[in-house]
């Protein structure tokens, strides 16, 4: 009889631990289930990839700056490089600037593979090349290239574009094979009229 009770005390305390074993088992699930999963844990396939959402990102290639110097070099031209050029003077402080640059930004993508050579020339000051000219690129998805000049005096830059020009911005300049200016504007541009005339540059319509 005694025997009978101890292995009934053994069968008994042995379930009791199983149970215990179990229910702390359950517990632990449990809580893995329950606990918000960290975002760093994910699998790479689940991240997305930045690449793929912007288009460009003008904080990693810094923005070159010229001179008067280098403006005369970019009118100047190489003389293998019969492309039309498109200049368009332009700053993240003028309002008219920021306006028509979306519209600048789609002339670019669908004239660059059209033979149209475009360079954004930006007036912005220096302190802003690392940090406002980028952050305004990329939020505009610009590709095109961009450079900012930088003049203690912007008189004779002014007088090497155009003669014409009283430094009013923004100012855009279409420039022939031989470098003759065919169209020129002064504030925002109308896109459709500057489209016709790179139309007659590049021939035909993109």
């Amino acid at each position: 009889m005694r025997t009978t009770s101890a292995k009934l005390r053994q069968t008994i305390m042995r379930l009791s631990l199983f149970l215990t074993r179990l229910a702390v088992i359950g517990c632990l699930v449990f809580a893995a289930l329950g606990k918000p999963q960290d975002p760093s844990a994910a699998p790479r396939s689940a991240q997305p990839d930045l690449r793929k959402v912007r288009t460009a990102d003008w904080t990693a290639e810094p923005i070159r700056e010229i001179n008067l110097d280098g403006l005369k070099k970019i009118l100047q031209r190489d003389g293998k490089d019969t492309r039309p050029l498109l200049v368009n003077f332009w700053a993240t402080w003028c309002d008219p600037c920021r306006e028509e640059f979306p519209d600048l930004v789609k002339l670019d993508n669908d004239y660059k593979d059209k033979g149209l050579n475009f360079v954004a020339i930006s007036l912005d000051d220096i302190s802003d090349i690392k940090s406002v000219v980028p952050k305004f690129l990329t939020e505009m998805k610009a590709t095109m290239p961009v450079v900012l000049l930088n003049v203690n005096d912007p008189e004779p830059a002014i007088k090497v574009v155009d003669a014409t020009w009283d430094g009013q911005l923004p100012a855009t300049f279409l420039y022939d094979k031989d470098g003759k200016v065919v169209f020129r504007h002064f504030g925002r541009i109308n896109a459709d009229e500057l489209r016709a005339a790179i139309n007659r540059q590049v021939g035909g319509k993109p």
